[in-house]
């Protein structure tokens, strides 16, 4: 036992290190990290070498916005902090170790003799003096090394991986961007003025805009031209696609050559090897579907057969099963998830959830009104302080500007956030569950689980045990789970369905009204001719759209407001494409041509991804109910038999019995608690499986909602009846 005094080290050691580990969520802890490294470290980092210039490109490639002499310091600083702790860490952990193997020679006399070298070792008794310092010092320097240097390697690791991370984004967004900047300069819009527009719809084109939008910084704040910026962001960004189009932007702009037609032929190249990188990602998944339907569905399985085997008829493996069942199953899953996000991430597009012009407008006033309170704050003064204040004030309203719009529209925010219905749900499910459930609380009496709850007396008549209680709540709980992901589900749908409308005729709307633009007509005279057509709900957003304008909307606004309703993607990038050209010129027709073209490729580039996954679908369905049969066979056949087995009912007329010998072991295997966690482990795999499947098959997460609450059913309809 640890006495106060010798607990001080270890305070020491916590509280060097708690302001590094609270700075990422507290922001003077945040300061005190950069105050105290500044001056220890930052004359060693300001030095020009060969490795500081790489630091500083990961720096800037990351896109983290501290310089590099802040960064580099603050690595440092920790580095030389977790080395500090971890060396007091490890003088705890080898007296741990020590205290922990100091046992008496006679039970050192009952080990086995291949652990026997230990007892020289950890024998404080036959230690010397300057043996136990060696053994602490040696522990003390590994284990403050070993932190030093993962702190330093894991901050320096984490900005490769975030720019490997821009990167993948910026490919997935580059043939969108160039179509923009290519139908802007289609235009008439000045190239400057182009590349400006583009940072602006951020929110839209995502980090392609992004790193566009710090050579338009560049341009505005510090007077570049246009080439030396072009040329600053080639040698910056970390996608080579990226790279290499700004320096051949830049040497066509330097040359005077056709910036339409090298636009044009960019954007047809980048269609191209946007259609070759899905052909690729779409083997990946196939490769990666067949590793879940062997690693988790499979493997799982034949481990869960064995060891039921062996758990019946040789020893208990009751344990072992529900560690594979309960933790591995999906703790593995969940990890598989993650993996499979980041790479259908690019097939999706940046963009998995439609921020729109609204949302980019949103981000721009709150960015402003940070970067106020940022200058009240360096002004100082009484003035300052009144606008610190404001901008506190502004800042807690954008805050809550969420639960506004949820409460000001909530169906329109459920079916935007599914997930919401939550809220509702789970209380609802938790009342369900403790009024349904029945529990013993004495030899005769039963009552519900709620009473129980509410009455902390009753606890200690509580007859049934946990696993008991369990199997009695089981149920209950697996509907309400049903019913809460049929919900979100539904939800989703009807979402995804209403998008799906709109984004499947959003192409002939654009060809249709570049048609009839370049008939002559203006641009409200187009949409009005449009209107008329059938397109479906796209049409009714028009015709919304066109209302607008009769009520004294201008075209431009007209048109951001449907946008904001529709909260679609395709939708999102036409409508910033009009309404630029519209501010451009007044011939938007081959800026709406160019639009045409980029959603139709977008449209067949998604039916292919969606025709090509759907086996993946199938087959995890298929592997799912090879896992339910087995597991089904093993409750309704396997089970049973042992059952009667363990009685000693079981005995082949003129055989030998099978309750002696090597299945002596069945008389005191409990049948119950495998059942049950049949159950549970294939409910499991079953929402896990559904999951998988959902973001294979259709690419998102969210997708995967509907497989599992069918699985779940299917699973709970299964054993109703076994």
């Amino acid at each position: 036992m640890l006495s106060g005094l010798s607990l001080l080290p270890l305070l020491f050691a916590l509280a060097l290190i708690a302001p590094i580990l609270v700075s990422p969520v507290s922001r003077r802890a945040n300061l005190l990290v950069s105050q105290v490294a500044l001056p220890i470290f930052g004359f060693y980092v300001a030095t020009e070498n060969q490795r500081h210039r790489r630091q500083q490109w990961r720096l800037r490639a990351a896109h983290v916005g501290v310089t590099h002499r802040v960064y580099a310091s603050r690595t440092l600083l920790m580095a030389a902090v977790f080395g500090i702790a971890g060396s007091i860490f490890g003088v705890y952990v080898a007296a741990a170790f020590l205290s922990t193997f100091a046992l008496s020679p006679e039970t050192w006399a009952g080990l086995p003799p291949q652990v026997q070298f230990l007892r020289g070792v950890t024998s404080l008794d036959t230690l010397s003096l300057r043996e136990l310092f060696v053994l602490l010092v040696l522990s003390s320097a590994t284990i403050g090394t070993a932190l030093a240097l993962g702190v330093y390697w894991i901050r320096w690791y984490v900005l490769t991986e975030r720019a490997n991370t821009r990167a993948t984004e910026i490919e997935a967004t580059l043939p969108r961007t160039v179509a923009f900047i290519y139908a802007l300069s289609r235009s008439g819009m000045a190239f400057p003025k182009v590349l400006e527009t583009l940072a602006r719809n951020e929110a839209v084109y995502g980090e392609a805009a992004r790193e566009v939008g710090i050579a338009v910084r560049d341009m505005d704040a510090f007077g570049t031209d246009v080439l030396t910026a072009l040329q600053s962001l080639s040698d910056r960004t970390p996608s080579e696609n990226l790279e290499e189009f700004g320096e051949n932007l830049s040497s066509v702009l330097g040359s005077g050559r056709n910036l339409s037609r090298y636009l044009h032929e960019q954007y047809e190249r980048f269609q191209t090897e946007a259609a070759a990188q899905q052909q690729q990602y779409l083997e990946l998944l196939s490769t990666l579907a067949e590793v879940y339907v062997t690693v988790l569905v499979a493997g799982p399985l034949f481990l869960i057969t064995v060891l039921v085997v062996i758990g019946l008829v040789i020893a208990d493996t009751l344990t072992v099963i529900r560690i594979i069942g309960y933790v591995a199953v999906p703790a593995i899953s969940a990890a598989f998830v993650v993996y499979l996000g980041s790479i259908t991430k690019s097939l999706r597009g940046v963009i998995s959830r439609n921020l729109g012009t609204g949302a980019a407008a949103d981000s721009h006033q709150m960015a402003d009104r940070s970067t106020v309170g940022e200058t009240a704050r360096a002004d100082g003064g009484e003035m300052a302080l009144g606008w610190t204040v404001n901008a506190e004030r502004l800042a807690a309203y954008d805050r809550l500007r969420w639960l506004r719009r949820w409460m000001n529209q909530p169906v329109r925010s459920i079916l935007q956030n599914p997930f919401a219905v939550l809220v509702f749900t789970v209380p609802l499910g938790l009342v369900w569950v403790l009024t349904q459930t029945t529990v013993s609380v004495g030899p005769a009496e039963s009552t519900s689980l709620l009473r129980v709850v509410v009455q902390p007396a009753l606890w200690f008549h509580l007859g049934d045990s946990l696993e008991a209680v369990v199997a009695a709540a089981d149920n209950h709980v697996v509907e309400v789970a049903i019913v809460s992901m049929a919900i979100i589900s539904v939800i989703h749908e009807i979402r995804k369905r209403q998008l799906r409308a709109i984004e499947r005729a959003m192409p002939d709307f654009l060809d249709r009204l570049a048609s009839v633009n370049e008939a002559g007509l203006t641009i409200v005279q187009s949409l009005r001719r449009v209107s008329s057509s059938d397109l479906g709900p796209l049409g009714d957003e028009i015709q919304r759209t066109i209302r607008d304008i009769d009520v004294g909307a201008d075209a431009e606004s007209a048109l951001r407001r449907m946008d904001r309703r529709t909260r679609s993607p395709m939708v999102s990038r036409s409508v910033t494409l009009l309404t630029n050209a519209m501010s451009a010129s007044g011939d938007i027709a081959p800026v709406v041509r160019i639009a045409a073209t980029e959603a139709q490729d977008s449209r067949r580039l998604a039916r292919e991804r969606q025709q090509e996954m759907l086996t993946y679908l199938v087959v995890i369905y298929i592997s799912f109910f090879v896992f339910l049969g087995i597991v089904g066979a093993l409750a309704i056949s396997f089970i049973p038999a042992v059952e009667q087995a363990s009685t000693g009912a079981l005995v082949d007329s003129g055989g030998v019995g099978v309750t002696s010998g090597t299945f002596e072991g069945l008389r005191n295997v409990n049948t119950e608690s495998y059942e049950l966690m049949f159950f549970h482990i294939t409910a499991i795999q079953g929402v896990c499986s559904g999951i998988i499947a959902g973001q294979l098959g259709e690419g998102d997460v969210a997708d995967g909602i509907k497989h599992a609450t069918f699985l779940l059913l299917l699973t709970y309809v299964v054993f109703l009846f076994i």
